[in-house]
């Protein structure tokens, strides 16, 4: 930690005795929570820790801890999947923590003064307001950027149900025709364009037998589904008809939406949990419009493949060990910057473009070196490595696949894949093997 986040913690940890395990016999809440709050807010990466805005870090912890409570879920730090609120926080105790934690959001940051310590801290920098500036709403001055990245991220907790594609599909029609929130609407909006992105790979998997007619029509149904899902959907959501087209070998297609992808993915107000978004270019481009169409033209999240389906065939091992590994889990996550650039060395390697696809080479190259976690996030970094890898092995290029691989298991193996590597690994070193040979 630097100087400001250890501050911050320790803010923490004396509000949570001071105020929010005051006179409670058995506290739900401890510490550790507090230092694991802080570890997963430091790894997101677009907080400003500087101790000018020290008390604007608290109030986004504390903000954090809040929604946890709600959701009753908080992943552990280190082991992800373990949720440290299970037979802990749940049923009426975790409502009773929530209505109290409620409370002092509803306050604002003058909710510190409720701790005696802190009171005696802060009370003589509030008589000289040239030093803090410190109201009652100072809380609810956030930045419309801040909100919609806030909203984003409680949309990647609701996960889509693979084997109820149809059922999903026909409810969340039905449900959009009746009278819903802004949030609700937006909700159900992308589980939509999930829906529609997922069901085509699933119905390809099944018509092989189809006539050639058969297929042209379902062909074009299929990519019609997908458009519609890239229109109403995210900007990532456009990634899955690009993947579609590289699978039919439409590779000029293909190529097409990924470099469409690229132009987009590089404007300023585009809004990624790990890249910091140019606030003032986010509010002038985009607060206001709608929550439907902000989604559309500014957010971006990142692609889940679900076991069991086909996306692109250079990636099914990684798909089937980490489902081995995942028993809980329905898909592999992957990093939609690190897609886009994937995409652009295939579909160029089998147009034919040689400078094309050793220049999008170079290019990812260059992003996993120098990317300081704003577009491939510390939990992507192994299967992104992986990536790169099978793009150096599928253009031939084994020794430079072989210290991509190499790099993968270096890191924080988040994505699972470790045999996958392992075996790509063999395989290299068993084809450079047999070409020294010859």
């Amino acid at each position: 930690m630097n100087h400001t986040q250890f501050i911050c913690y320790g803010l923490l940890k004396i509000f949570l005795k001071d105020v929010i395990n005051k006179n409670v016999e058995e506290p739900l809440l401890c510490s550790y929570f507090m230092k694991t709050t802080m570890f997963w807010l430091i790894q997101v990466g677009h907080m400003n820790w500087s101790p000018n805005n020290l008390l604007e870090c608290f109030w986004m912890c504390f903000k954090y801890l809040v929604q946890c409570v709600n959701r009753g879920k908080f992943a552990n730090f280190f082991i992800p999947q373990n949720n440290m609120f299970m037979n802990k926080i749940f049923g009426i105790a975790r409502e009773s923590l929530l209505d109290q934690l409620n409370q002092y959001y509803r306050m604002g940051l003058p909710t510190l003064l409720l701790s005696s310590t802190l009171r005696s801290i802060l009370e003589p920098a509030l008589s000289r307001p040239c030093r803090i500036q410190f109201t009652a709403g100072i809380c609810h001055k956030i930045g419309c950027a801040c909100k919609d990245l806030c909203t984003l991220e409680e949309l990647n907790e609701i996960h889509l149900e693979k084997f109820y594609l149809f059922l999903t599909l026909k409810s969340v029609d039905t449900l959009l025709n009746s009278s819903l929130s802004p949030y609700k609407s937006l909700t159900l909006q992308l589980r939509k364009a999930d829906v529609l992105a997922v069901t085509p790979f699933v119905i390809v998997k099944y018509s092989s037998h189809y006539k050639n007619k058969q297929m042209y029509n379902l062909g074009k149904m299929l990519c019609n589904m997908l458009k519609l899902s890239a229109g109403i959907g995210t900007i990532s959501h456009s990634l899955y008809l690009a993947f579609y087209y590289y699978r039919t070998g439409r590779y000029n297609k293909a190529l097409g939406v990924s470099n469409l992808m690229k132009r987009r993915l590089s404007e300023h107000f585009i809004l990624y949990y790990a890249k910091p978004v140019d606030r003032n270019r986010y509010s002038e481009e985009i607060s206001n419009l709608s929550l439907s169409r902000k989604m559309k033209a500014a957010w971006v999240v990142d692609i889940n493949f679900y076991f069991g389906i086909q996306y692109i065939e250079e990636l099914i091992l990684e798909q089937e060990e980490n489902k081995l590994k995942s028993p809980h889990s329905e898909a592999i996550l992957y990093p939609v910057f690190v897609l886009v650039e994937m995409l652009s060395v295939l579909s160029n390697y089998r147009l034919g473009n040689r400078s094309q696809y050793l220049q999008s080479l170079t290019d990812l190259h260059t992003l996993l070196i120098y990317d300081d976690g704003r577009y491939v996030p510390p939990f992507h970094r192994d299967i992104s490595w992986q990536i790169l890898g099978i793009c150096h092995q599928v253009v031939g290029d084994f020794h430079g696949a072989l210290q991509s691989y190499q790099e993968s298991l270096k890191q924080d193996p988040r994505s699972k894949i470790q045999r996958a590597t392992h075996a790509r690994i063999y395989h290299i070193q068993h084809q450079l093997s047999r070409n020294q040979r010859v």
